[in-house]
């Protein structure tokens, strides 16, 4: 498939109230038509909660079902992150859910420890690569976007995205940090952020956007609003422009511990 239809939903969260957030979300996403991917935030049906025993669920629970009847009813994936607790531990788990039934997950790796992250939750062991109508999709979460060798490009994928709980008070680096990414990786970038203020009186600006591979803007959003984000991206033009340039071919080699 040549082209891949995105659309990203930046939003305000309800704090730490999962039905809520799910029916706003069956609410911005009856608007969405003819889409292949919709992003949702980080943390999606809670905020960015340190209070994993109070508002966990499990695979089987009611938010990641949720997701799987939204996919399937929209022709769609359904993605962002959801608190997941699973054999006794917590996770902050992007859920990638497919029309098809079929579900997939990424475990946030770096832990947000400025605000506590890891002292609740679980780091993620393993970078995931998932193929979507010929798409190859590398997904992560917020503060993933600080380490560049996470995310380092090894010709195995054509989109990265971000899903996110990014204070507004850092907006300078999310969006400079999102170019990097795209620029560095020669990949299309998705960076989708919430707005708004959550439980603990952070304000998140939103500045979502959709980046090609040299990293200029294909759609954004507008700052400190509720929109949804629509976008094309295109698979000749990637290869175009890898051919043109092929950075990635004089990549290093290395090996994550």
């Amino acid at each position: 498939m040549n082209e891949l239809h995105v659309s990203l939903v930046q939003t305000s969260l309800h704090w730490e109230d999962a039905k809520l957030n799910r029916q706003m979300f069956d609410e911005h996403l009856s608007e969405i038509q003819k889409t292949d991917v919709i992003f949702l935030p980080e943390m999606f049906s809670t905020g960015f909660s340190m209070r994993p025993s109070e508002v966990a669920e499990p695979m089987s629970g009611e938010t990641v079902t949720w997701m799987k009847e939204k996919a399937k009813a929209l022709n769609a994936v359904v993605t962002g992150s959801v608190v997941i607790t699973e054999n006794g531990k917590f996770y902050n788990r992007l859920i990638w859910a497919e029309p098809s039934g079929e579900i997939k997950h990424y475990d946030k790796r770096h832990r947000f420890s400025y605000a506590g992250e890891h002292e609740e939750y679980s780091a993620g062991q393993t970078r995931s690569t998932w193929e979507y109508k010929g798409w190859r999709i590398r997904p992560q979460i917020c503060y993933d976007l600080r380490f560049p060798v996470w995310a380092r490009n090894d010709d195995d994928y054509d989109l990265l995205f971000y899903v996110a709980n990014w204070p507004a008070r850092r907006s300078y680096p999310w969006k400079s940090l999102l170019v990097a990414r795209a620029i560095e990786n020669m990949s299309y970038v998705v960076g989708l952020n919430r707005v708004g203020e959550d439980g603990n009186g952070i304000d998140h600006s939103g500045d979502s956007v959709v980046l090609n591979p040299l990293g200029e803007t294909v759609s954004a959003a507008q700052p400190n609003t509720t929109e949804v984000v629509k976008a094309t991206l295109s698979k000749s033009d990637l290869s175009a422009t890898r051919e043109r340039f092929r950075f990635l071919n004089d990549r290093d080699t290395f090996t994550l511990d």
